[in-house]
Parts: structure tokens; sequence; C-alpha cells
């Protein structure tokens, strides 16, 4: 029996191990879907907005190094993708994007609904085209996915509204998708040229990124070897935090002073598996080793004296054997051991200032008289509280901007805990949709949507997605009323505050709305047993959490303009007419 172009995509997809497809049905995707009906191996998820579905999409495959697949009808189908799949791009996350268009005879007629796909998807995409004819099955679809999964990026495929449902050409056969590339180590020229480095180096520091995730033994056994304290970036968290007596947290504007310390001090800095975006955080003057598969990402951010491009763990072992034959072990670990005790004495304060008794005391009386007068929850509590209540292998999600500050200097990614968000293109609404992509992957594991109150609006209408696809994802919403980060960076700037203010609702009444079992937190003692009580749930729940507004997140280093800039913004906050001026 022949099969239609929608079958035999479906067909291939689920045979390569794709279980979730993600989007919104359409009437130019309808072959596809029903397709998708008829094949048991595949579940369908349909989100209430196209963005949603590829930031599940996203998440899926970032947690698994696997295609996700998300689906968007023609025209406001395709464009509503948009975000979701510039947050994949940004991610080195494969997905694969099937998008409806306008049938073939009507295209380039600005047809009703019609968009351009191939010149909108352009920069979104490592590969993008339209099928034209049934008889660009297999291939074109095969080339689709192999070009994502090489490149790590988004593949936009378009398929016009009269070509899904048609017959492909008698014994085509079903699309077959080339392995994942395999992994490459450095020439032994560029490990020896590293060694020679590396024994001279006094102090070399290590900064670690999530190319590293699958590196943990041989990462902390290099940091052993060479004594170096261990900087990791927001995504280098999961898999090499826990456990792991060389780390010293993290730089720039979420970092801490030990970290940057760390940086400042040393003479060489080895960055493994990271292209850390911060270049004004990455001291100059340094002997610079950059350890990165991608050779596109060897010296964007800083000057670097030796290359090597390879994947992490096979590298790293290969640079450690290079290193015993050479004879290179240091002997003194002093100046690390100095900064992770620096380190950790820093991480002590910022877990008495969450403690829910902290206010209470008479130097946190004196404190909240100038940052938290109203006594609402500090948001670095509710970090900790979850960090007590969650079990070790919990996916954390986490919103762009104050969302992210806080679990990333205290909520620890001990055993194999998971912390995905939108880091790298750094959008809004990005937890919840998450969330649901990390949930639908397993059921039975925990997993928590950090979400600001900003970023769940956007995309509110996805709550209910869990509700309707048994998805009890937990969502911890931290309601300070502000767009914080904004507001931060405005004090910093000098400026006053204007248009951060949020008109919400209430949060706990619009979970219980949507299906959610539901709680407010507003007393600091009511915290870890509202967080303990949701994440244990078997169902979707929704925890609004009423945090201090004007709760100040203080980078690892502070410099003169910052300082100058938040009082000079403090002070035309107190001033009358303050927009007039």
């Amino acid at each position: 029996m022949a099969k239609t172009v929608g079958e035999l995509m479906v067909t291939a997809l689920a045979d390569y191990g794709v279980k979730n497809i993600w989007g919104v049905v359409g009437d130019a995707l309808n072959p596809i879907t029903d397709a998708i009906r008829r094949d048991e191996r595949l579940n369908w998820i349909g989100v209430r907005h196209e963005e949603a579905g590829a930031f599940a999409a996203s998440a899926e495959a970032q947690l698994t190094g696997k295609l996700g697949v998300v689906m968007g009808t023609v025209g406001p189908g395709a464009i509503h993708l948009l975000n979701g799949l510039y947050d994949a791009k940004k991610s080195g996350a494969p997905v694969l994007a099937i998008i409806g268009q306008v049938p073939s005879a009507e295209i380039g007629t600005d047809f009703f609904q019609e968009v351009n796909n191939n010149r909108l998807f352009d920069d979104v995409s490592v590969f993008t085209a339209t099928m034209n004819t049934p008889e660009q099955m297999p291939h074109l679809f095969e080339h689709a996915v192999n070009t994502a999964i090489a490149k790590n990026g988004v593949a936009v495929l378009s398929v016009p509204a009269d070509i899904g449902g048609q017959d492909v050409p008698k014994g085509s056969r079903v699309p077959q998708f080339a392995p994942e590339p395999g992994d490459i180590v450095p020439s032994q020229e560029c490990l020896s040229d590293a060694v020679s480095v590396l024994a001279e180096s006094k102090n070399t520091a290590l900064l670690v990124g999530r190319g590293a995730q699958t590196a943990r033994e041989e990462v902390l056994e290099l940091a052993g070897v060479l004594k170096s304290p261990m900087v990791l970036t927001l995504k280098g968290k999961e898999m090499l935090e826990g456990d792991n007596p060389w780390q010293v947290g993290q730089s720039g504007l979420i970092g801490n002073p030990a970290a940057v310390k760390a940086l400042d001090e040393s003479d060489t800095i080895f960055m493994i598996g990271t292209d850390f975006p911060y270049r004004d955080w990455i001291p100059t003057g340094k002997k610079v080793i950059q350890l990165d598969v991608n050779a596109s990402h060897i010296g964007r951010r800083t000057a670097v004296d030796i290359a090597l491009v390879g994947t992490a763990k096979p590298s790293l072992t290969a640079l450690l054997l290079a290193l015993r034959t050479a004879g290179v072990s240091k002997d003194s670990d002093k100046w690390a051991k100095d900064l992770v005790d620096r380190f950790n004495k820093w991480l002590d304060g910022q877990k008495r200032l969450a403690s829910p008794d902290h206010d209470e005391t008479l130097v946190g009386k004196i404190r909240s008289l100038g940052d938290n007068p109203t006594g609402r929850i500090r948001p670095e509590g509710v970090a900790t509280a979850l960090d007590k209540v969650c079990a070790s292998d919990t996916i954390f999600t986490a919103d762009t901007g104050m969302s992210t500050v806080w679990p990333s200097r205290l909520l620890p990614m001990r055993g194999s805990r998971r912390l995905i968000g939108s880091f790298n293109l750094g959008s809004m609404a990005n937890a919840l949709p998450m969330a649901l992509g990390a949930q639908a992957l397993d059921r039975k594991r925990q997993v928590v949507a950090m979400a600001g109150d900003g970023g769940l609006m956007m995309l509110a209408g996805d709550l209910r997605t869990a509700v309707t696809y048994d998805l009890p994802i937990t969502v911890v919403v931290f309601n300070n009323t502000k767009l914080g980060m904004v507001k931060l960076e405005m004090e910093q700037d000098g400026l006053p505050e204007f248009g951060t203010e949020l008109d919400n609702p209430d949060f706990a009444a619009l979970g219980r709305a949507m299906g959610y079992e539901s709680a407010r937190v507003e007393d600091p003692a009511d915290l870890e047993s509202a967080l303990r009580t949701a994440v244990n749930s078997d169902k979707p729940y929704l925890v609004e959490v009423l945090t201090n507004p004007d709760e100040v997140s203080v980078p690892g280093a502070v410099s003169p303009s910052q300082v100058y800039g938040f009082a000079r913004s403090k002070a035309l906050e107190l001033l009358p007419n303050t927009r007039s001026k």
C-alpha cells in the first residue's frame, strides 16, 4: 500500500526513537498530524501557543542530546515558533521544525496567511527548505534531520498544504538518518603544546562549562593534578558542582568574589567546554588554553594561545596521559584551597541571608529597614528551600532574570540534577514550557519550573497543557511584582526605575483555575513545607511565593560606576516628578 509524504515522515521519526511531537494543529499540516494519530509510538502534545512547543522541544533536545520535534501550521503558526527555535539555536539543541505552507500553486501570490518560510527561518536554522513535490522524499527529509543532528541546530522543513497527503513514488523507502557524530581528539602536537604551557604555569584556573558535563571524572582529575581552582559557568553546574573539592562557584554578574579572584590571580586560564560569552569577565594578560568540540568557538571571546578542538572526555583523557608521561604534577594546593575556603565562606554568608529566621535577627531587622520593609520572602530562601525538599535527580528550569540568579548561587546541582533555561538567548517565559518538555520525558521524575511573574504571564495559557497531558510539574512563581532584572539594570546605569511594575493576578487562584493544586506563601516559615508538598505531589502544582522586590544581586566584583549608578538611581527615585526629568 502506498504511503503519503506525511506517513513516511512520521514512520521515520518513530523509527528513529522520537517519542513526543509538540505543536498546534492546523489545516496545512492535517495529513501529518493524522499520521501521528495513527502511529502509537508517538505522542502528540498540543500546546496553547507554538512558542511553548518550540521551547519544550528545545528542552527535550538539551536534556537528551537527541532530536526534538515541533510543528506549526502556515503563517502565524510558523511565526509563533521563532522565539523558541532561537533558544534551540543558541543552546546548540538539535530540533526539527515541520512547518505548514500554503498550497503549492499559491506560493508567491501573497495568498491568505502566506509568509516566505525559507526567508523567515533562514537565520534561526542550519537547514531550511520547502518540499515542493512528493518525489523529494525521502532525501530532503533525511537531509533536514541529518543536518540538525550534525550541527546541533534547528532544521526547518516547510510542507505545502497539498503535499503532505500525496502518495510518495512507488518503491520509496522510509527515510534513514545518520548516526550522531563520534568523538574528536586533538592532535598529539596540540596536546604537547598544552602540556608545555601547563608545566610552566604557576597558577592555572579552570573555567568549565556544559561541554564538559560528560567528563566529570577527567575534569576533577585534571584539577587535582594541576591544583587548580574550578570556576563553573551556569551551564557547567550540571554534573560538575556536587562533591567537587576544587569548585569556587561562578564568575560574571551571578558570580562571587572567589571565582573572580581565581581568574584574576591565575597566569593560565584553561577553558574547557565553554564559550563563556562575557568577555569583560575574562581577564587579559593570561595564557589561555581552550578545549571545545566546536572549532568556531575557539578564540571567540578572548585571545587563545593553545587551541584544542575535541570532545571533552576523550580529549582530557589524552591530555592527562600526556601530563603523566611528562611528569607534570603540581605540589602545592595552597592557592586553590584558599580560594575554595573563600568561596565556602561567601556561600555560608549567602545561606544565612536566605534563612527564614534571618530577618528576625538584629542584623536582619536593620537590613530589612532598607531593602525589605514589607517583610516579604527573600528569593534566596526559595532556592535554599528547594535544595532541601527536591530529589537528587530533579530537573529544574529557570526563567531568565532574577529567577536564574538565586538558584545559580544557592541551588546546587548535586547528584544527577539538571538545570536548563534560556541561558544563551535570554528569553523570558521559558521556564514553564521547558518544564513541560522535561516532564514529558519522564513523568515520575521531579520537574520544577522556577518562573518569574513577568515570564509566566507571557505564556500562562500553557499552564493548562500540564493538566491536559498529565504532566505533574511543579511551578514556583517568584512574585515580586517587578521585572526584577530590568529594574536592577536600570539602577546600575543610574536610571530611576520605570516601566518595571507588574499588576499581577492572584497566581495561586490562576493555578487552581487551570486545574493545578495551588498554594500562596507569604510567611517565610511556611515556605519549605509548601514546597515539599508541591514537589511530592503526583499532580501539577503551583506555588506562588511573594518575594522581596528590592532584593539586590551583588556581582562577584562591583565597579565604581555601578556603585555610583545605584546611588544616583535611588536618589532620582526619591525625587518627585521623576518621569519628567
